[in-house]
């Protein structure tokens, strides 16, 4: 009969009202599966979740660093370690040959287009172009300069080839070299003074040097008044390139030491200048006489030697 009571049905009232009435009902709420509750832990440490987020963070750093251009560096016995050096793009160098040719005054051309990324690709092909400009002018001033004379026999001299070329990039990196050994000396005398890495100073040198391509072309004009005019222009572009650049590493030295190194620099780029136009468009005093106009008395003489 017990059984038989507890399977009776019970009227109950208002859903709301019993819910209402009874202050301890409880109420059941319908969550997200997907949801962490707020009372729950999170997940433990070492958990697969927390290695995801380390590979993102370590993903994002790559990312941030690729960005800020800092890039791993290779051992020096590597091609790859050599490659950054060249890697620039066409806009740049033609940025930073435009600004070797219109230097700003007040302005650091170091600052202003290398630092962000120096490189050796403007300053080679600069060198190199100087090198066959300089030997190739300097041949055909030679001939033009006896064009018409009767007793002068041209022949070419492919030996300034190689004295241009030892010229251009003995200066291009010893005198860079040079100066960069000099700047840290004095840095470690005085120490706020600016300083400049070797890169650094051997791209300012290289695309000051550009400045002489054209001077060089020009220089094949048989006047020696147009060549010392275009040798000062020239000279007056690339010193002023060099002696903005490198007055701010100094200047904060002794003022007599600091005048002493922009004289120096300015000085050691006069040398090339005008020895280059010295050496490979100056006339040669003695022509050459082909060997069928040799006189009786030099025959004789040869006759004799041998």
């Amino acid at each position: 009969m017990a059984a038989v009571d507890d399977l009776q049905f019970e009227e109950f009232g208002d859903a709301a009202t019993a819910l209402v009435a009874n202050t301890d009902a409880t109420t059941i709420s319908i969550e997200d599966p997907d949801e962490t509750p707020k009372h729950q832990p999170g997940p433990p440490r070492g958990s697969g979740r927390e290695e995801d987020d380390e590979l993102l963070g370590n993903d994002d750093s790559d990312k941030t660093e690729l960005l800020a251009g800092q890039k791993k560096s290779s051992p020096f016995w590597t091609f790859e370690y050599y490659q950054t050096f060249f890697d620039v793009d066409t806009y740049q160098v033609f940025d930073r040959i435009k600004g070797s040719l219109l230097p700003i005054p007040g302005k650091n051309f170091v600052r202003l287009y290398i630092r962000s990324n120096p490189d050796l690709y403007g300053p080679f092909w600069i060198c190199a172009t100087l090198v066959f400009a300089i030997a190739i002018s300097g041949n055909l001033s030679n001939f033009l300069i006896h064009l018409g004379e009767k007793t002068y026999h041209y022949v070419p001299e492919f030996r300034k080839v190689s004295i241009a070329a030892t010229i251009i990039y003995a200066y291009a990196w010893l005198v860079p070299l040079a100066l960069w050994g000099f700047l840290v000396w004095r840095n470690s005398k005085v120490m706020n003074i600016v300083s400049y890495s070797f890169l650094e100073i051997v791209c300012v040198y290289g695309y000051s040097l550009f400045i002489y391509i054209p001077t060089a072309i020009l220089w094949i004009i048989p006047q020696k008044a147009v060549r010392w005019i275009l040798v000062m222009i020239a000279l007056a572009i690339s010193g002023s390139v060099l002696a903005m650049t490198f007055w701010p590493a100094v200047r904060e030295d002794n003022r007599r030491i600091a005048l002493a190194t922009i004289v120096t620099i300015v000085l050691l780029h006069m040398l090339l200048s005008v020895g280059c136009l010295a050496y490979f468009f100056d006339a040669p005093e003695m022509d050459h006489l082909p060997p069928a106009t040799a006189t009786p008395n030099q025959t004789v003489a040869a006759a004799k030697s041998s």
